[in-house]
């Protein structure tokens, strides 16, 4: 029987992913300060195969990550399709620049971005933003568009793929920030920091 070492090498790629998506939840679990970042929509954290084509090829939180007596808690552990929303994030930011593996998201204020402005000034890290006002409406009613527009102007805005942007409030959508890089592991931990950060400069 020939061995099909293709879908072997896939299947442990996948067992690091989900592997990495459970520690990084145990790093927001650990974070006291977390739990005020997390927004009305909820927190995820999704983590693609190298080779993700699909929202099936990318795992993340079923039922997202929410708040639990003022820590972060996932409803359930990390499966593969679990996020829709941020697998299609990742597999266009890709298009970009391939370093793109893993994205979070948290919670948008003026007081936090004042924090991340100065957190990615210290990192030398790119920081973006994207008005979803601006999307056109003919883009916005086409299913599957909006997030094509939205990385294609982020891109273009800014000339490379920022590691940390926010998006403003659009029609019935809360604004938010997005943390991409390696691994899930890698933006959780800065999502930490900022969650102290940001925390500390309200003491």
């Amino acid at each position: 029987m020939e061995i099909n070492r293709t879908e072997i090498n896939k299947g442990k790629e996948a067992e690091v992913i989900l592997g990495n998506l459970v520690a990084a939840l145990h790093v927001l679990e650990a974070c006291a300060d977390f739990g005020a970042l997390i927004p009305e929509v909820r927190t995820n954290i999704a983590y693609a195969l190298p080779d993700a084509r699909t929202p099936d090829d990318v795992a993340a939180f079923p039922g997202r990550i929410t708040v639990y007596r003022g820590r972060a808690h996932a409803v359930a552990a990390p499966d593969w399709g679990a996020s829709d929303h941020l697998a299609r994030r990742i597999i266009e930011s890709r298009k970009y620049d391939k370093s793109v593996n893993a994205i979070i998201n948290f919670r948008f204020e003026e007081g936090i971005l004042t924090v991340v402005r100065e957190y990615c000034r210290k990192e030398e890290m790119l920081l973006g933003w994207l008005d979803r006002s601006q999307e056109p409406e003919d883009v916005a009613k086409l299913d599957g568009a909006s997030m094509v527009w939205k990385v294609e102007q982020l891109f273009n805005k800014h000339g490379a793929m920022p590691g940390i942007y926010y998006e403003g409030a659009g029609w019935g959508k809360e604004p938010l920030f997005l943390v991409q890089g390696k691994d899930a592991v890698e933006v959780a931990s800065i999502a930490v920091e900022i969650a102290d950060l940001y925390a500390g400069s309200r003491r």
